[in-house]
């Protein structure tokens, strides 16, 4: 075996192409397979060590060029995920083929070669067979070198029931019936080069759109029978995205087909398998006739993102885990560029403001993380996809790009790309491109922003016509450690002065830095156009120069930014409660939806932190917030409004009748969803998960019973989940207990459930009562639920915001630590702390 410190595989032999061949049992739920890897063997060995995990090795043999054949030794090592053949005499540097036979099961687990079902037209269980590798699973669906360097080409057969679709990475080079037997054999293409994590095979039933070619490459999208119809937005955002990505990298897309499939069961999102793309049902498949504006984005989001993977992911792969932001900061950044090209009316750039503000709210913690950060075993890649790789990363580098200029930056993308296509790179190759392409020192900026953790909250104040800027590390808890870290910070600027508006763009790099203007200063903008990562906070002059006219001198994004900045100082103990429920009062005007996005979600977390009597306080000043906001924009969509209005309207009568507990809102909504229900197009489709949340806030047992009849018998994946998760936002225990059971007993995907369970967790009415069902149903959980969403659904334990609640949540959790998440529990509890340190500073307030 190798060093037994070492989570890495030798680089002695190394894979140049895999035939597999495997035959899934739909009936039994397992597999049994074979395949010859032809390999490189670099210096004379007596071992080859892979990885194998779950898998029955039966037989291991090797040929080397002249044609000798030695059968081989097994030894699978579980613990670590590998198998070791060893052989009774050296094997010769050069090419030799290594034949392996072997057998695994198709777990439940949703990760590796796993089973799926759906419910047929006769209402039965219909079996099917997905895979998700990424990040270390390719080695629970055959023998491999499962890790990302480890480049190859793949061909795959796959032997099914002839009545049954399979589905690859390639397209289809021969498919033969198989006397006698009721099977199929499907012979697929050979695969472009790429790492083990990007293999796919889907069986099943399956229904496929009519292919529209996109280049040469023709794009389905394929789903189980019935769920067709819901299709055709997922075939138009997904050829226009695939269209932009080509033109925008220079690279036409590398697949010989691209079929996107929607999985009834699936962990994540989405994954970007080359040419197999799967997701989840929610991110593909929609009614574009009823699903709302945010519903529409979730999907056109996610097929971009996958599609952007092709060439960001795929084509050119990071070198190790560690630089997985490579892939997925990328495909976000990408993602965005494309929707709002298609779609310029849904302001995509500006909606970014808001996931921009999530990986804020992670990066203030001291428990933060670099978005490249080492990793070494397998589940601490699986720890790597969160806000911070995403949302953080595509951040950094809109900011870049902002700063860079948009065909400068394009270009040094095109050029890191042609250098590396069909390889790995490493974050360096990534500055060498930019830098060699717009000769700034991006390497220096850049390095600030990705290798450490954190942020700089910048001050600025003016002294006549001198601005002065200042930069300190952000955090929520303040404890006097890593001070002196600093970054090079992008600043752009927009400043009033006497003589008129100037706009300037610079590098702070030093801890303070003075920018002149020939005349006196009236107001100034730091971080105009919100594209910097980072917050800013204005001395009492500045700031109530800004809160006099915000709609005169700043943008909905810079609006939002002010807004996000306060709150996130407010949580910080620099700006005082009081101060920042006065600025959110002077928004009664506002009229954009992420601006109002931000102001809600505050008051979603204050509420969870208050006690019952500051509550009723906080309703009532927030019932004078959103009145206006409502009877301005109405109940009903106007003639010409935007899309985004008519979200802004839903999400505005929702915080009125759940946050505000507006009784005549919520007399409204249950009169309007009541003829909603006799007819669907009475209502704004917008207006729809408004009315559910009142009716669930609300609500009775007729109410639930209502609701969870919805559920199960949904016509839509975004239906399903909507009235799901309305289920745990009812406040009675007795209707809480079957949602909780919900979580367990099976009647909810396991996809869906730790989701469900969050969504309780952070109920503050019921948050006791799911705290203690989540104790005593632990080991069910981590049994039943995908290992990467245990960490996700811990997530609500930010809602647990009592001392005493906080001290269990401790407790618990040292006991019972979550193998997966170790990064992502420590962020957890730090949030936790952060409210229950707003709790105590604020017990006076609101009385």
């Amino acid at each position: 075996m190798a060093e037994p410190l070492s989570h890495r595989l030798p680089t002695t032999v190394t894979p140049e192409r895999y035939v597999i061949r495997l035959t899934p049992d739909l009936t039994t739920w397992t597999f049994a397979g074979d395949e010859t890897v032809t390999i490189q063997i670099h210096q004379p060995v007596g071992t080859i060590l892979l990885n194998a995990a779950e898998l029955a090795v039966d037989s291991v043999s090797i040929k080397d060029a002249k044609g000798k054949v030695l059968a081989g030794n097994v030894i699978l090592d579980h613990e670590h995920e590998r198998a070791c053949f060893s052989f009774p005499a050296d094997l010769p540097v050069g090419r030799s083929e290594l034949s392996i036979k072997f057998s695994g099961i198709l777990n439940d687990k949703l990760h590796g070669f796993y089973r799926s079902t759906y419910k047929g037209a006769d209402g039965k269980d219909q079996p099917l067979a997905s895979t998700q590798f990424e990040s270390t699973d390719a080695r629970r669906a055959f023998p491999c070198w499962d890790e990302p360097a480890f480049k190859a080409v793949y061909q795959v057969t796959l032997l099914v029931d002839e009545k049954l679709t399979a589905i690859s990475n390639a397209g289809i080079a021969r498919e033969t019936i198989v006397p006698g037997t009721g099977k199929k054999e499907v012979v697929f293409a050979d695969t472009m080069k790429m790492s083990t994590y990007l293999v796919a095979f889907i069986v099943g039933e399956f229904e496929a759109t009519e292919p529209v070619m996109v280049g040469n490459a023709p794009l389905r999208v394929w789903a189980v029978p019935g769920k067709k119809r819901l299709a055709n937005f997922a075939v138009d955002i997904g050829k226009a995205s695939l269209e932009h990505f080509s033109a925008y990298y220079g690279i036409p897309y590398p697949g010989d087909k691209l079929d996107l499939i929607a999985i009834p069961d699936f962990a994540s999102g989405a994954m970007e398998n080359l040419g197999a793309i799967t997701f989840r049902e929610t991110a593909l498949l929609v009614d574009s006739e009823k699903a709302t504006r945010a519903e529409l984005e979730r999907v056109a989001d996610v097929v971009s993102h996958e599609n952007a993977h092709m060439w960001f992911g795929d084509l050119v792969t990071m070198q190790w885990w560690n630089g997985l932001w490579l892939n997925e900061a990328f495909a976000t950044f990408m993602e965005m560029l494309a929707v709002d090209a298609w779609k310029p009316a849904w302001r995509r750039w500006d909606s970014f403001t808001v996931s921009r503000a999530a990986a804020m709210q992670v990066d203030g913690l001291k428990s933060t993380r670099p978005i490249e950060f080492p990793v070494e075993k397998p589940e601490e890649a699986a720890g790597m996809f969160d806000v911070l790789t995403y949302e953080k990363g595509a951040s950094v580098l809109r900011m870049l790009e902002q700063y860079l200029g948009a065909e400068a930056f394009r270009d040094g993308i095109r050029l890191y790309l042609q250098r590396h296509q069909y390889d790995n790179a490493e974050t360096t190759d990534l500055w060498d491109a930019l830098e060699d392409s717009t000769q700034q020192p991006v390497r220096a900026l850049m390095d600030t922003w990705i290798f450490q953790p954190g942020y700089p909250l910048t001050s600025v104040a003016k002294e006549g016509k001198t601005l002065v800027l200042s930069q300190q590390i952000f955090r929520y808890i303040q404890d006097g450690t890593d001070q002196a870290r600093r970054w090079h910070v992008p600043i752009f600027l927009r400043v009033g002065t006497r003589a008129g508006v100037v706009t300037k763009t610079l590098l702070m790099t030093e801890q303070e830095q003075r920018v002149e203007f020939s005349d006196d200063i009236d107001w100034a903008v730091v971080n105009a156009a919100g594209h910097g990562f980072y917050r800013v906070r204005y001395s009492a002059e500045l700031a109530t120069a800004l809160k006099s006219a915000l709609s005169k001198v700043l943008s909905a994004v810079e609006r939002f930014s002010l807004v996000n900045d306060a709150w996130a100082t407010t949580l910080g103990g620099i700006t005082s409660l009081t101060d920042y429920l006065d600025l959110i009062e002077l928004l009664r005007d506002e009229d954009d939806v992420n601006v109002w996005t931000t102001v809600i979600g505050s008051c979603h977390h204050l509420a969870r932190i208050l006690d019952d009597g500051q509550c009723a306080a906080l309703e009532k000043r927030l019932s004078a917030l959103f009145a206006p906001a409502v009877e301005r924009l109405g109940w009903s969509v106007k003639a010409g409004e935007s899309e985004l209005a008519s979200q802004l309207r839903g999400d505005l009568i929702g915080a009125l009748g759940t946050l505000a507990d507006d009784k005549p809102t919520q007399a409204r909504a249950r009169a309007l969803f009541a003829a909603y229900e006799t007819n669907a197009d009475v209502v704004d489709r917008n207006l729809i998960p408004a009315l559910v949340s009142i009716v669930a806030h609300t609500g009775g047992s007729d109410d639930y019973e209502k609701f969870s009849s919805k559920f199960k018998n949904a016509q839509t994946p975004q239906e399903e989940t909507r009235y799901l998760f309305a289920l745990g936002n009812f406040h009675d225990a007795q209707l809480i207990e079957p949602t909780l059971r919900l979580t367990i007993n099976g009647e909810v995907r396991t996809q869906n459930s730790p989701y469900l369970m969050r969504g309780i967790l952070l109920n503050r009415r019921a948050r006791d009562q799911a705290w203690a069902f989540m104790k005593s149903h632990w080991d069910e959980m981590l049994r039943q639920y995908p290992d990467n969403s245990i960490p996700r659904m811990c997530e609500g334990v930010i809602g647990l915001a009592t001392a005493e609640l906080e001290a269990e949540v401790k407790s618990f959790f040292a006991e019972h630590p979550v193998k997966q998440g170790s990064k992502q529990m420590e962020q957890h509890l730090e949030r936790l702390r952060v409210a229950v340190a707003c709790k105590e500073r604020w017990q006076d307030l609101l009385r």
